[in-house]
């Protein structure tokens, strides 16, 4: 288990791509990561290059490649993910699935899967139907690894919305939903950590036991 630092800078990990260099959904998934950078956070990016490396998830062999150990590890010590998926006819992508199948290998942590981990969730989608749909496929899969997704999810039409660059996009009040997913998995992840710290309260009983106390009487 990732040992709490509440000094340090929290980790928010992005997942998301697809298989065409210099897709939207990346793109957008950058833009969510740089709000997170605003919030105070360190980020990694795994896009549609690295997860096309990754071989299909077979949970019956034991042998894993570098690359999904290196984001095994990488999710393993975030303290917070954005996920960004195409919607491809009414689904997850499979490239996008694939990662997240392969994070089974954290079933067995002292955190498993994305315990206390805030999940920031993006949509790509040619149309407004896919996009919400998928949104909330997206959540699931999330509530399923045991993640906590964040209030504000972003559903991105491409008919109406071009990212042209890895800097730029079309439509400022898309920046900006793209900006409030990233600062709220960052938020999270600078709340969650501050809970976890050891220290005293102002009674001078450790924190989390103070917490407990406090819950017990709630009962």
């Amino acid at each position: 288990m990732t040992s709490f630092d509440h000094h340090r800078r929290p980790l928010v990990v992005g997942i998301g791509g697809t298989t065409r260099a210099a897709s939207s959904t990346e793109r957008a998934l950058g833009f969510a990561l740089r709000g997170a950078e605003a919030a105070g956070a360190r980020t990694r990016l795994f896009g549609g290059t690295f997860l096309h490396s990754l071989p299909h998830y077979a949970p019956e062999h034991s042998e894993r490649t570098d690359e999904q150990l290196e984001l095994i590890e990488a999710v393993r010590h975030a303290d917070a993910l954005i996920i960004a998926t195409p919607g491809y006819h009414g689904g997850v992508s499979g490239l996008v699935k694939n990662a997240l199948d392969t994070l089974e290998e954290l079933r067995a942590d002292e955190r498993p899967y994305l315990d206390g981990r805030a999940v920031g969730c993006i949509v790509t989608a040619y149309g407004w139907q896919a996009a919400g749909s998928v949104l909330t496929s997206l959540r699931s899969i999330v509530h399923a690894l045991r993640g906590w997704p964040t209030p504000f999810g972003a559903g991105i039409n491409t008919l109406e919305t071009r990212f042209d660059s890895v800097d730029t996009c079309s439509d400022a009040k898309v920046v900006d939903q793209l900006a409030t997913v990233g600062q709220q998995a960052a938020q999270f992840a600078l709340a969650f950590t501050a809970h976890r710290a050891p220290g005293p309260s102002a009674s001078g009983v450790p924190v989390q036991q103070a917490q407990s106390a406090r819950l017990l009487h709630a009962v």
